[in-house]
């Protein structure tokens, strides 16, 4: 069972539109992938590991760092992608603005929210947030294990895998199959 043929159209634009936002950026990595394949592991983890067929969730994946990452607003999202997936989008991008330890303190609590019901999203949006949230740090993870950011030593590394874990357990409850995931990918933290 795939997205349906009539919001394949939808999925498409949505990759089409994240890869002209990513066009100019690279990954942290020594190699300098691409940055569009990060949005396109999400998808395809959603999908491939977690069985996730909700085309708005995987549009949200696809578009997951536009707001972030990119000079989208979430008006050119809502106009292009409509309200339920700018809001998604909107539910898992970082404030930019903030200092980078307080930015990683307010995911943690946010993902706490968002399991809570408290992030000011119908539960269905507050759950599909949950879900890309968790193929993030999942492709983070793996991205960190396999093919570090240049620079990051192994006590970098190790602290990024676990501030990941303080995200994903408060996220916990909400997809077993991504959480187990998730904790195949943690196993393999640098020691």
């Amino acid at each position: 069972m795939g997205v349906p043929e009539a919001d394949l159209p939808l999925l498409l634009k949505a990759l089409a539109f994240a890869a002209h936002k990513h066009r100019d950026q690279r990954r942290k990595d020594a190699e300098a992938s691409p940055y569009i394949n990060h949005p396109i592991a999400l998808a395809d983890v959603l999908v491939n590991e977690g069985g996730v067929h909700d085309f708005e969730v995987l549009c949200a994946a696809l578009l997951h760092d536009t707001i972030e990452d990119t000079a989208t607003t979430r008006a050119e999202l809502h106009a292009g992608f409509g309200a339920r997936i700018a809001a998604v989008v909107a539910a898992v991008s970082d404030d930019k603005a903030l200092p980078k330890a307080e930015r990683k303190r307010a995911q943690i609590e946010h993902a706490a929210q968002l399991r809570t019901g408290q992030a000011g999203l119908p539960a269905d949006l507050g759950r599909a947030a949950m879900l890309v949230k968790l193929a993030d740090k999942i492709c983070n993870l793996r991205d960190v294990a396999e093919h570090p950011p240049a620079g990051w030593d192994r006590a970098r590394r190790r602290e990024y895998f676990e501030w990941a874990k303080q995200v994903v357990d408060r996220l916990r409850g909400t997809h077993a199959r991504l959480e187990e995931a998730f904790d195949a990918a943690y196993a393999k933290r640098p020691q």
